[in-house]
This record gives C-alpha cells, sequence and structure tokens, in this order.
C-alpha cells in the first residue's frame, strides 16, 4: 500500500521531488518504492530522463485506477464520518415544549437508553425540519404523508400563582376581564389566545391591555411572580401544577384545538425510531 501510494503521489505530480514534499519523505525514498513496485508488476510505470520523469502507458493506467480507488475510499470515509456526526438522535423542538415537556422526558429515558445521545434543536421559528431524525409539532399532523402520531391532547386553563388568586378571587369567568392577564404571542400558528379562551366560554366583552411576551416559558415565570393571570396547557404547565406554583383561577377548561405530535423523518436510523416509539409509550 505505501508503494501505491507513492506511486500514486509520484504520477499525479509527474516528479518524485513533489510527491516527496507531499509525504514528507525524501525523493529517494519515493524512488526506491516505485522500483519496488515496478519489481513486483514487472513492467515499468515511469520513463526516466534527465529533465525528469513520465508515465509509462502501464503507468497511466495504473494511476487512473488508484485514483477512482482512492476517490472511493475517500467517498465511504467521509459516509462514515457524517453517520459518526448523526450518531445522536436529533429532535427539533419549541422552546416551550422542550422545557416543560421534552427534557423531563429525555430525563427519564437516559436512565435505561444511557447509550442513546439525543440532540435537542430548540427553535421558535418555522424552519424547516429536514436536518433532525424526528420533530414535535403543535398543530393538526393528520393528513401529513410521514411517519407521525398524537403525542398528547391537552386543555387549557386560567392560572394564577397563589398569592395572586388569593387576592384576586376569580368566581366567574367574567372577573377574568378585570385582571391583569398574560399573553402568549406565539410565533406558530394555532396557539389559543385569551379572547379565543374566553370566547369557548362565553364572554365577549372588553379585556384589560395587559402584559405580553412572546416566549411561553416567561409567560409562565411571569405569572409564578403575580404579574397576572396566564393560560396553562395543562400538559406543558404540569410541574408548575404539581409543585403549586401555579394554581388554578377557575374550574373552567378549554379543550385545545389541535394535538402535540411527534414525527419521524424519512432518514431517521433505528435508534430515533426507538426514541420515537418510547415517546409514544410514555405520553
Amino acid at each position: 500500500m505505501s508503494a501505491l501510494v507513492a506511486f500514486e503521489a509520484a504520477a499525479r505530480h509527474v516528479g518524485f521531488k513533489s510527491a516527496a514534499h507531499e509525504l514528507n519523505v525524501t525523493p529517494a525514498a519515493i524512488s526506491h518504492q516505485v522500483k519496488a513496485l515496478e519489481a513486483e508488476l514487472r513492467c515499468p510505470l515511469f520513463h526516466r530522463h534527465h529533465r525528469g520523469v513520465e508515465l509509462t502507458e502501464t503507468g497511466a493506467y495504473l494511476l487512473v485506477a488508484l485514483q477512482r480507488g482512492f476517490e472511493a475510499i475517500a467517498e465511504a470515509v467521509d459516509q462514515l464520518r457524517q453517520h459518526s456526526k448523526r450518531a445522536s438522535v436529533t429532535i427539533r423542538v419549541t422552546t416551550a415544549v422542550s422545557s416543560l415537556w421534552l427534557t423531563p422526558k429525555l430525563a427519564q429515558f437516559w436512565k435505561s437508553h444511557g447509550d442513546i445521545s439525543v440532540a435537542q434543536i430548540v427553535s421558535d421559528t418555522n424552519d424547516s425540519a429536514a436536518d433532525c431524525d424526528l420533530s414535535l409539532h403543535y398543530g393538526d399532523m393528520s393528513s401529513d404523508s410521514g411517519t407521525c402520531n398524537i403525542l398528547f391532547h391537552d386543555h387549557i386553563m386560567a392560572l394564577g400563582s397563589p398569592r395572586f388568586a388569593e387576592a384576586h378571587k376569580v368566581k366567574r369567568v367574567e372577573d377574568l376581564a378585570n385582571l391583569s392577564l398574560i399573553h402568549h404571542e406565539a410565533p406558530e400558528s394555532g396557539w389559543t389566545d385569551w379572547p379565543d379562551w374566553l370566547r369557548a366560554l362565553g364572554y365577549t366583552g372588553p379585556l384589560r391591555n395587559s402584559h405580553r411576551v412572546n416566549n411561553y416559558v416567561i409567560a409562565l415565570q411571569a405569572a409564578e411572580d403575580d404579574m397576572g393571570a396566564v393560560l396553562g396547557w395543562a400538559g406543558l404547565a404540569r410541574s408548575y401544577l404539581d409543585a403549586g406554583r401555579l394554581v388554578p383561577l377557575l374550574p373552567d377548561m378549554v379543550e385545545t384545538k389541535e394535538d402535540f405530535y411527534v414525527k419521524l423523518h424519512p432518514h431517521a436510523s433505528d435508534r430515533a425510531r426507538l426514541v420515537y416509539d418510547w415517546l409514544l409509550g410514555t405520553s
């Protein structure tokens, strides 16, 4: 193999000196390797003259064959490197779903599948999800042609901190209209806002001009800091509810218009399929 490498470099450069510089050896070493290869093949690969060397017909034939072989090897190595880079399972997900639902789930997953690395691509924009193995969506994916399934269906409640709930006794839906409300202005479509939620419960009157944020985690944090009432997707806000950091202001709730889905992309590996099945089994 070392003789073939030496020959390929010498043939490509049409000279032993340049080949030696490339391979970090002496020109004599290149010449020795080429002579050994010529002896093995029992035919000359170069015409040698005082100005330098030039390939024989046999040498040119061997160079083409070697270059094809080296290109195939390089392509295989590159594919293996790319596969290594993709050894982890990648999941595209929004900030809210990552922080409030997926990351706690993955903490459980790693306890039983510590050999599988899972990387999250967190984005609140509608970028293409082609660069991932799995993607989580809120919306209607029933007509999607790919492999996808419902993770969970949710319902929405009016939530506030315990202090806020104590200070503002809410007895009817109409009472919320006079309170400070935290509006989540989501870049992604389909999220229910305060007017939608109140309208579903029969109230269509005016609302106070209150706080507006574009991140659902920040909206929950603002509510925990007593800034106002927030709409709580029970499945996403479960940790806040279980810990008593937020409490329902009313027993009334509205079913979400859409569902939370997980999609398995076509190029996904067997490891990604395992994560996909695991998420469905624990949702």
